[in-house]
Formats: structure tokens, sequence, C-alpha cells
């Protein structure tokens, strides 16, 4: 059963979708989606575990303690911005920073991003 706020793939076409209601299985293709799991403890060369710095009026959003790769084969997808019932999305292209700023008067936040190679990363 799918929960609100999760995350699924699908794994033939690679589509993914978040899910904004409890509800039925998700499917795709003719079969169940794959709930993805969210990484949060760094195991390759590339850094993905999103750091959240505060700036005047919002939060920056960088993956990894190092920017993460953004190139056309391996690149993050979108990084979005958790603040209790609320929810901010940037989507990402190859070639661009890893880097998304999401102006909000919330004082607690958590991120997300996911990655074409390594999947779904939150912060700790």
């Amino acid at each position: 059963m799918a929960k609100k706020r999760e995350i699924y793939s699908c794994s033939k076409c690679e589509m993914i979708l978040e899910a904004l209601t409890d509800g039925n299985t998700a499917e795709c293709c003719g079969n169940e989606m794959q709930m993805l799991v969210e990484n949060t403890k760094e195991a390759s060369l590339e850094k993905h575990v999103p750091v959240i710095e505060k700036t005047d009026g919002g939060y920056k959003v960088m993956v990894g303690s190092i920017p993460h790769p953004m190139e056309e084969a391996h690149y993050i997808q979108w990084i979005e911005l958790n603040e209790g019932d609320k929810a901010q999305i940037k989507f990402m292209s190859p070639g661009q920073e890893p880097i998304a700023e999401f102006k909000t008067e919330a004082s607690e936040v958590s991120a997300r991003e996911y990655c074409n190679l390594h999947g779904l990363w939150k912060t700790n």
C-alpha cells in the first residue's frame, strides 16, 4: 500500500512518483512500482547526502559535502525541501550546480534528493 510522501520507481520505464495521499499499490508498465528507501550514509566517492544551510529568508540545499557531478550520465534530478506539511522542489539538469535555494520562514526543515544512478537520499 502506498503511503503519503513515499517515492516510487518503475523498473521498466524508470518513472519516479511521489505519493500525495495514502492509497493502493503504485503500478506502472503493468508492474508494481518499487518504493525507494532514503539513503543517509555515504558509501561512494560522490557525495549524496543533502547539506542544508540557513540563508536570509530561507535555506540553501547543496548535494554532498563536495559538489556532486552533474554530467549527462550522472546527475541530480531534483532536490526537495520539506517543512512539516509543506514541500518545495527544484528540478535539475546536467550542467547545473547541484544547489537549490528555497524561500520559507519554517524553522525546522529536512531535504532529500534523487540521483539518477544512486537513488534517493535525505538529510540525517
